[in-house]
């Protein structure tokens, strides 16, 4: 006898964990019986939250790449860079190591991450079918990209605090330092409130609608 392994779901047989202990409870509680935390079978709006945090971030993506990230001033004179022109700088001076680094850490990174969620929202609401393992990847890799979009924000901290040369050289941050790091902010939230889960519940729907229409037909 064949059975529905993808039916076996704590939402499927009317349960819910609890995201303090994990404690597997009925959906009918509001309250976890073990820590006595808030139970949510599922996240609320969690589509709609995470859409409008992500449309927050493209905001702040803009001036993060197009205001300077870091001031620097020798000698009575002040340059700007911006992320982009500090990359080409680096290149300019045989650091392309660090270039490379800098580039994906602040660019290409908060970009995917950005580019792989609206994917995510975008297929949950157009309920594309059979690409639940796909974007289960996507979302498990955009929980990763998120832990390293910060270097160039650590690195202009770091020069800040070491590069004060008696005055003849000083390195401040600029505003799209505040602008980037708003941009990793908002994203990491925006990755905690999607709900990966839905995914599923949208193949199981699926399935069930194939289901009952084979039934009908047969």
């Amino acid at each position: 006898m064949q059975t529905d392994s993808w039916r076996q779901t704590a939402a499927y047989k009317n349960l819910v964990s609890c995201h303090v202990c994990f404690k597997l409870a009925d959906k009918q509680l509001h309250h976890c019986p073990r820590c006595g935390a808030a139970m949510h079978l599922r996240k609320n709006n969690s589509v709609e939250r995470t859409m409008a945090l992500l449309i927050t971030a493209c905001i702040l993506y803009i001036p993060a790449n197009v205001l300077p990230i870091m001031i620097t001033d020798q000698l009575g004179q002040s340059e700007e860079s911006t992320i982009i022109g500090g990359v080409v700088l680096l290149i300019q001076l045989g650091s392309i190591p660090i270039a490379a680094v800098i580039f994906i850490a602040s660019v290409m990174v908060p970009l995917g991450k950005l580019i792989m969620l609206f994917y995510l929202c975008w297929s949950l609401k157009r309920g594309v079918p059979g690409t639940e393992r796909q974007r289960t990847v996507f979302y498990r890799v955009t929980e990763l990209m998120g832990k390293w979009s910060m270097i160039d924000v650590f690195v202009v901290a770091i020069l800040v605090a070491l590069v004060h040369l008696g005055g003849l050289l000083v390195i401040r941050p600029g505003i799209a330092a505040m602008a980037f790091a708003g941009v990793v902010i908002v994203t990491m939230i925006a990755a905690e409130c999607f709900d990966p889960r839905l995914m599923w519940d949208q193949s199981n729907n699926d399935k069930d609608k194939d289901d009952s229409m084979a039934g009908e037909r047969a």
